[in-house]
């Protein structure tokens, strides 16, 4: 089992996960990215567009094994029209 962090960014603003979570197969790592997404969709509410958003997956080490954008995560749904 390896940890990752799930970093989030538009590009300006950014929400780091400093504690990051274990993940056992690495073929879950979009899952998780998606579980991340939809919680800081949550927890920032007053946005409407997430179209420049994406989740930055990084190792304990820093290098990125995965980079998603939200609106591939949580469907067209949460994207600005």
């Amino acid at each position: 089992m390896a940890r990752y962090r799930f970093h989030c960014t538009n590009g300006l603003e950014c929400v780091f996960d400093a504690r990051g979570a274990e993940i056992r197969a690495a073929g879950r790592l979009s899952v998780r990215a998606r579980r991340v997404a939809a919680d800081v969709m949550q927890a920032l509410s007053d946005r409407t567009d997430w179209s420049e958003w994406r989740v930055s997956v990084h190792d304990l080490s820093g290098r990125r094994v995965l980079v998603q954008p939200f609106g591939q995560l949580v469907g067209d749904r949460s994207l600005a029209a």
